[in-house]
């Protein structure tokens, strides 16, 4: 058996299968069952070890050979593989429940084929054209095949295509930065091009327009899986290239220009999503503050970031599930999401209006929920770094406050007069119940994230040194 096959290959051709020979209701449960699957393998069984089961040897090899390209998934990345495999079975799941085209299930896992490959190839500047083969297999998740492409699709397929050639061509200058490191011309412009690169990968400030256009134009369910997919292997893809050069993880102006712009996210995230009056957009700025947070964690001059960083992830994909499903349930009866089309809602469907606020506080950091251990270790870092910097991520974070308790007092606006009803399916219901479960345990429980948090650092060698 070979890991390669089994989490790139496997996937990638069952998403194939599923996109040309399935329906939406069986695509569901096979996508979600083959990446839960796939999750529990990376789970129990170690790559590259040899075990015992019964009178069977089992070894998962590590490495194949592909038109030239060695991809290798190592012990290091079966936690990672079992966190994304694990968090795309809840989006795939999820499908049947937010009434999503079948082919959300097919693409979404050969997107997810494509970024585990980008963590896999070597050498690794490959990844950065699978992350652009990514990026444009979300368009159709994106336009319905009877809808023109609206300005944010346009917007996120251009800024997505700029950051390539930024990226290559850095990566070429960084190899002649290691021949010759006392060159500073060099290294200041391979520092540039490398920083205008992840710029428009991780949609800076204020490249990140296209986010809460495509919240307006596009499908809430298919919205947030891009925003939970892309970001979350960037970052994978930024800790390579930190631990992989010395100078970059030593060079004060550049650990500085990550921390301004994780704070410029953060702030204008959340006071933008402070003053919309539109349910999707300030999903949307949320997801970029949380960006944002995620930057000031790589920011942070400490031993311990990666695995801030990593907590930050996993409650980042499940916060995303749960709020993008919610949205994609109240969209079905208020379509353009505004305020004035969802008031009173809360005695409708009371299980998405639920969802949508536990998933919008543990953004916020909220007490007792998912996003609160990450928060807190955020501030503890930051309080060390600056109290000015503190401050403004306190800003960010209570406009994210603002527009939570401004989307409940909207919900609740209805005469006292109107019924109570239950107008989630089954399957609806219980997903969300799921994921608002999820939601409190690993707030309550942040160490059932232990054993994800104490390997997932390891598949960097030098970084936190």
């Amino acid at each position: 058996m070979n890991a390669p096959i089994l989490w790139i290959g496997l996937p990638f051709a069952v998403g194939l299968f599923i996109l040309f020979f399935m329906r939406n209701r069986f695509a569901a449960w096979l996508g979600g069952t083959i990446a839960a699957i796939l999750a529990l393998i990376a789970l129990i069984f170690p790559i590259d070890t040899a075990l015992l089961v019964a009178s069977v040897s089992i070894k998962i090899s590590p490495a194949i050979q592909f038109f030239g390209r060695s991809f290798e998934l190592n012990t290091a990345d079966g936690p990672l593989l079992a966190m994304i495999y694990g968090l795309a079975a809840f989006w795939f799941f999820g499908t049947e429940a937010s009434k999503t085209e079948s082919r959300f299930v097919a693409l979404g896992l050969m997107i997810v084929a494509l970024l585990t490959a980008s963590i896999a190839v070597e050498p690794f500047l490959y990844a950065a054209l699978l992350l652009e083969v990514a990026a444009m297999l979300v368009v159709p998740l994106l336009v319905p095949h009877y809808q023109k492409a609206g300005r944010g699709v346009v917007r996120f397929i251009i800024y997505q295509t700029l950051a390539m050639p930024f990226i290559l061509f850095s990566g070429w200058m960084l190899a002649g930065v290691e021949a010759s490191p006392g060159d500073l011309g060099t290294t200041i412009q391979a520092g540039t091009m490398l920083g205008l690169g992840f710029a428009f990968l991780f949609a800076v400030f204020p490249l990140y327009n296209w986010i809460p256009m495509l919240m307006e134009e596009a499908p809430p369910y298919a919205t947030g899986f891009l925003l939970w997919v892309l970001p979350t292997f960037t970052a994978i893809f930024a800790f390579g290239f930190l631990d992989r050069y010395a100078w970059l993880r030593s060079t004060p102006s550049i650990a500085d220009a990550i921390l301004f712009a994780g704070v410029f996210m953060v702030a204008s995230g959340g006071i933008f999503a402070a003053l919309q009056r539109h349910l999707g957009r300030i999903l949307g700025f949320a997801a970029i503050a949380e960006t944002g947070l995620l930057l000031l964690v790589m920011s942070l001059r400490t031993s311990e970031f990666t695995t801030i960083a990593f907590l930050t992830l996993i409650p980042r994909g499940l916060e995303l599930t749960v709020w993008a499903l919610a949205l994609s349930i109240i969209k079905r009866k208020a379509y353009t999401l505004r305020f004035s089309e969802v008031q009173g809602l809360a005695r409708k469907y009371p299980v998405a209006v639920a969802a949508i606020l536990l998933a919008h506080l543990s953004m916020t950091g909220f007490p007792l929920l998912a996003g609160f251990p990450s928060r807190l270790a955020l501030w503890q870092g930051l309080a060390v770094e600056s109290l000015t910097i503190s401050f403004w991520v306190f800003v960010g974070l209570l406009g994210l406050l603002v527009a939570a308790v401004r989307t409940l007092a909207v919900f609740v606006m209805t005469s006292s007069e109107t019924k109570w009803e239950w107008n989630e399916t089954w399957t609806q219901t219980i997903m969300l119940v799921i994921g608002m479960l999820g939601l409190f345990l690993l707030g309550v429980f942040p160490q059932a994230m232990q054993p994800f948090i104490a390997s997932l650092p390891t598949l960097f060698e030098h970084l936190g040194q």
